[in-house]
């Protein structure tokens, strides 16, 4: 019997090692991707001295380097490095709350209107402001404003469900989405126009420190409270009988949920522009790698997205002359993937 329980034990500390090697991997992928990405660039700088000038603004080293280098790291890459964690992160928890909430592995956090509500804003503050603040506060508000006009529709119907809240979101989508083509129609077609059309297709070529600071607490906080309440999801994701019947309070979660994932979603879009596919593909490959429990799915979901964004952005501003939109290289990596998902069968919930 003793022998037993020794290969037992032996085996149960073989697993706790195993597995405790995988989350040290696993945890360090955002750091390591952090100072890949900060090395990366079409101006060559050593790997040595980029950490030289990144850790002299921490312990106040004497600067030996051009000041062109001390730009390029802290005020162009860094800035771009913690903007494109932030919105992964931020469009990955909210794709896999949304999907929680509405039981339903194809909805994304763009699913409520907000992409359209916040891309009429954008192109309404670039049409009349050169201002890029103007042009983020305008398209945050007008996201906010989508999501709440999609509440209001729904709440409109006799009985309320998630399939009336999709349906409104998709009529308030697809009203923005005309207002921004007749925006885009009465645009300047030498200045505007390819300023609305570049923001739409979304980039950090603009990003910076003053347009990033503000979107911090509207991303931040939000992510916290979904990140605390995310075991509940799990019982929200089982039907409204079954969680009421546990003693939750659903329309009151169902508000939080909604309105958490619309802060940051609504805040990631004015940071960048519209960048699809993110929240819809990696919840999925979370779920597939630790299972549909949101308590692991969505920290998961966190990790992987700020990891996947950033290397997406290395990609849009390393591979040609002319910056790439993001947009386009995660529809062209989202898509196949998505296709890759559905002859697999993996789409069922």
């Amino acid at each position: 019997m003793k022998v037993g329980e020794n290969d037992i034990n032996k085996d149960r500390r073989s697993r706790n090692k195993s597995r405790l090697r995988q989350w040290l991997l696993f945890g360090s992928m955002p750091l390591l991707a952090f100072f890949f990405s900060l090395m990366l660039g079409r101006f060559e700088i050593a790997p040595l001295m980029t950490l030289k000038i990144l850790f002299s603004k921490i312990l106040g080293l004497q600067a030996d380097w051009p000041p062109v280098m001390e730009k390029v790291v802290i005020h162009v890459r860094l800035v771009r490095i913690l903007a494109a964690m932030l919105v992964g992160a931020g469009l990955s928890v909210s794709g896999a709350s949304f999907q929680g909430l509405f039981r339903n592995p194809l909805v994304s956090p763009y699913i409520l209107g907000v992409s359209a509500g916040a891309g009429f804003g954008a192109a309404l503050g670039i049409l009349f402001s050169k201002s890029i603040l103007i042009i983020q506060l305008w398209a945050f508000l007008c996201g906010l404003g989508s999501v709440a006009l999609s509440y209001g529709i729904s709440r409109l119907y006799k009985q309320p469900s998630e399939i009336v809240l999709v349906l409104a979101g998709t009529i308030v989508g697809a009203f923005f989405t005309a207002l921004i083509s007749f925006i885009k129609y009465i645009a300047d077609p030498y200045e505007k126009l390819p300023a609305i059309v570049f923001w739409l297709m979304g980039s950090f070529a603009s990003t910076s420190y003053a347009l990033l600071l503000p979107a911090l607490l509207p991303m931040l906080i939000p992510m916290a409270i979904l990140l605390v309440i995310r075991w509940r999801i799990n019982v929200l994701s089982l039907g409204d009988e079954e969680a009421r019947s546990l003693g939750l309070d659903t329309g009151r979660l169902k508000v939080v949920v909604v309105l958490c994932a619309t802060l940051i979603t609504s805040s990631a879009v004015a940071i960048c522009g519209i960048i699809g596919w993110v929240g819809l593909i990696i919840p999925h490959i979370a779920r597939m790698l630790v299972g549909p429990d949101h308590g692991k799915m969505i920290p998961v979901s966190l990790w992987i997205g700020a990891v996947y964004l950033v290397l997406i952005d290395d990609v849009a501003r390393s591979i040609s002359a002319a910056e790439i939109p993001i947009g386009i290289l995660t529809a062209l990596i989202g898509a196949p993937f998505f296709a890759y998902l559905l002859t697999r069968r993996k789409t069922g919930w």
